[in-house]
């Protein structure tokens, strides 16, 4: 028997409503299943009344970005002699640079997180390396340089961690492809505009390598201000507003009852917890381990050809500047090309995008092969060419698959993660790449690009199957998101805990199945079941100790599904583990101490409610300086349960609080729990013992292999003998058996 009450009814009837609401999402979102030619982004554009500007200021900032990197890399003999240090101190700074620019983009995503403040970020930082790179032409020693480099990895880290997002909330889906091909055709423009520039400078213009850095940094500067009427969007513009203006068309909220609930800002996930939160998300964890090894061919590549076109084929500086700008004007062309159709397969079949990128990663580590070993330059050009195309078109494949099924507001933490997994992956390439090239050479080096390129293109590949069902989790958790808030906005009555088909896993070993569970406010529930039912990990998923694979956990209206432990107690949510409810080596003043601790420095505070416990518990009160771990069982478990005596929490978890005690024990802390309980803390009670805790609440639920068997009175439990002779020993079901006989 199940009973339903007015909200229960409500969030019922959305529920049943969202596989309407989620079609409609995607089909918002651009993924609409027809395989049809992508209209003209002129139109798109004009349709829609949006300037091409934020995608040519970003452009820009990309060309501008390579300035510094590559102007380095070319003079670094002549910095070398003019600061009188050797190879291995310019080696150390570079290094010093690489590792600020692959942890950079982390505070970036940090101060994106909490408004949209990304354009500033953008215009703010790219003045900065601006200036950094103008910098770098008066540095005279060692250190100098190092402290220039350094900077410069940090500012550039915005480039990484917010261009890619920003372009997706300032453009619609059906843009997306193309907008962030484009961008990368940007990059890749950079990369034959640099080595021209500093050609130029240094060769036609005679400027030392102090006036290229000035020269360039200026030019640098002049780029970054034109970019100055860049604007954040918001959020989600086109993705997650669009689902919940889904959600606000198809449903019609009823108005009952009203609850208190907590502000947006009380749950707003922080840093740790979004990057936790993302690492979560299937897709996400194989795409960016599909990232790390891809850094493990990219990063060792770039700076390994060069020695190859200069080992094997003797090609000077010059003749290298040239190849090199060869290949990405290549890959402009791929991206130009690519851009369109990729628009038009996203729109088919997301998945599919990602499937093809794994592909072209393999096809293209085969021509890279191929042209490693070619014993013919105008054949080694074509193959190289041919890999440099295809490998182009992964930047925008694989960010547009990854950034679309995450919210729009963790898209810089996702950004930044992909950033550090492929420098990750280039640290690796380049020791992985520096032992082959002692024993096999360079060409036996970048003939070994193919294990990890093939590496990369199956992680990647497995991807694909898992990038629709996170699409649709995106989706849902936006629609039920908006769902609640259409319906606390109507006034309609929530429960204050409501956990929503939840899956949680150890490891590889799935322990709940589909979980729903409610608690009202003031309310005390039992939730009974058999040894490894999962009722223990139900109660870490609520108090945030372990967090589900999937569903939902909502409190008091908002949702709290990956909030950290120690934000939930805050907010009002306790737990009392069973059998591990002190801290052994501390007093029991102390341990209560540690209890007051969320109370902070309010000493006075804690000092009143430590006097409360000891008024619950007078037996405490003559032990107060005794070690915790010396107590008695029933002891400690009056210790334990001071706890929410010290906290008065909205809601109390308490796990096994009869194991192993005396009845007279037992019933001294039940008491307690029913004071609790009068006081308005709502009760969760997980209890080995039927009689203990159906005679003590009204509601209970029963657990069996990680689902919820039974929800309803508890009386009605006493009637189903097929559950509980399961778990409360055979007489208790023999006796349910035996009166219906």
């Amino acid at each position: 028997m199940t009973i339903t009450d007015p909200a229960e009814d409500a969030i019922s009837q959305l529920t049943a409503a969202r596989e309407e609401v989620r079609s409609e999402a995607r089909a918002r979102l651009g993924v609409t299943g027809v395989d049809q030619p992508a209209t003209s982004l002129r139109h798109v554009l004009r349709h829609h009344q949006i300037s091409a500007y934020p995608l040519a200021a970003l452009g820009v900032l990309s060309i501008v970005d390579t300035f510094q990197g590559y102007a380095f890399g070319v003079l670094a003999p002549e910095i070398s002699s003019s600061l009188g240090v050797g190879k291995g101190a310019i080696a150390a700074v570079i290094a010093l640079k690489t590792l600020a620019n692959a942890l950079g983009p982390l505070p970036v995503a940090a101060l994106s997180q909490q408004r949209a403040r990304r354009a500033v970020l953008i215009v703010v930082t790219g003045v900065l390396w601006s200036l950094v790179a103008v910098s770098t032409g008066f540095v005279t020693a060692i250190a100098g340089l190092a402290a220039v480099l350094l900077f410069d990895g940090l500012t550039t880290a915005s480039v990484s961690a917010l261009h890619a997002p920003l372009l997706l909330d300032s453009y619609p889906p059906e843009a997306r492809v193309r907008a962030l091909s484009f961008y990368q055709g940007a990059n890749a423009f950079g990369n034959v505009l640099a080595p021209l520039l500093v050609a130029v400078l240094a060769t036609v213009a005679g400027l030392t390598w102090r006036g290229v850095f000035v020269v360039m940094g200026g030019i640098s500067l002049v780029a970054a201000l034109t970019t100055v009427r860049l604007r954040d969007p918001g959020f989600g513009r086109w993705d997650t507003e669009l689902i919940r203006a889904a959600v606000r068309e198809r449903d019609e909220s009823a108005e009952c009852e009203g609850t208190d609930g907590l502000a947006a800002s009380d749950v707003t996930l922080g840093f740790f917890e979004t990057v936790r939160r993302l690492l979560l998300i299937p897709s996400i964890r194989r795409l960016l381990i599909g990232f790390g090894v891809f850094g493990v061919l990219l990063v060792p590549y770039q700076t390994f050809l060069a020695f190859f076109l200069s080992e094997r084929w003797n090609l000077g500086p010059g003749a290298r500047g040239l190849f090199v700008a060869f290949l990405a004007v290549v890959s402009i062309v791929a991206l130009s090309i690519f851009g369109g159709r990729g628009e038009a397969l996203f729109r088919t079949s997301p998945p599919r995008v990602v499937e093809l990128a794994a592909t072209l990663l393999a096809v293209g580590v085969v021509f890279i092969c191929l042209a490693a070993i070619s014993p013919f330059f105008w054949l080694m050009t074509a193959m190289f060419a041919i890999a440099s195309g295809l490998l182009a078109v992964l930047s925008p494949a694989l960010n547009v698959s990854l950034l679309s099924v995450i919210p729009a507001a963790m898209r810089p933490h996702a950004a930044a993660l992909i950033g550090i997994f492929i420098g990750s992956g280039g640290v690796a390439g380049a020791l992985f790449l520096g032992g082959i090239d002692r024993r096999f050479g360079i060409a036996g080096t970048i003939f070994s690009l193919l294990v990890p390129g093939v590496v990369g293109a199956l992680v990647i590949r497995s991807a694909g199957s898992l990038v629709s069902a996170d699409l649709d989790r995106m989706i849902d958790e936006t629609v039920e998101d908006e769902e609640i808030r259409q319906l606390a906005q109507a006034g309609t009555h929530l429960p204050m805990l409501r956990v929503s088909n939840v899956d949680f896993s150890y490891g590889q070993v799935q322990v709940l199945f589909g979980v729903d569970f409610t608690v009202e406010d003031g309310e005390m529930v039992a939730l009974l079941g058999t040894n490894g039912a999962g009722k223990s990990t139900l109660l870490k998923v609520v108090s945030g100790i372990g967090l589900p694979s999937a569903g939902s956990v909502r409190y008091r209206g908002q949702e709290i599904t990956y909030l950290d432990a120690e934000r939930r107690l805050r907010l009002g949510i306790t737990q009392i583990p069973g059998g591990r409810a002190v801290f052994d080596p501390m007093s029991v003043v102390e341990n209560l101490r540690v209890f007051g601790y969320s109370l902070g420095r309010d000493r006075k505070a804690v000092d009143l409610a430590i006097d409360r416990c000891f008024d619950a518990f007078p037996r405490l009160a003559e032990r107060r300086n005794q070690k915790a771990g010396t107590l008695s069982g029933g002891e400690q478990q009056m210790v334990g349960l001071s706890k929410a005596l010290i906290l008065r929490p909205r809601i109390l978890l308490i796990d096994e609080l009869s194991l192993g005690l005396a009845p007279v024990i037992v019933g001294q802390l039940l008491e307690m729990v029913r004071r609790i309980n009068d006081e308005g803390t709502a009760v969760v009670l997980v209890e080995q013992s039927v009689n203990i805790a159906l005679g003590l609440v009204q509601h209970a639920y029963f657990m069996e292999k990680g689902e919820i068997r039974f929800d309803g009175p508890s009386a009605d439990l006493l009637e189903r003998a097929d559950l509980l002779r399961a778990v409360f020993l055979e007489g208790v079901g023999d006796a349910g058996s035996e009166s219906r006989s």
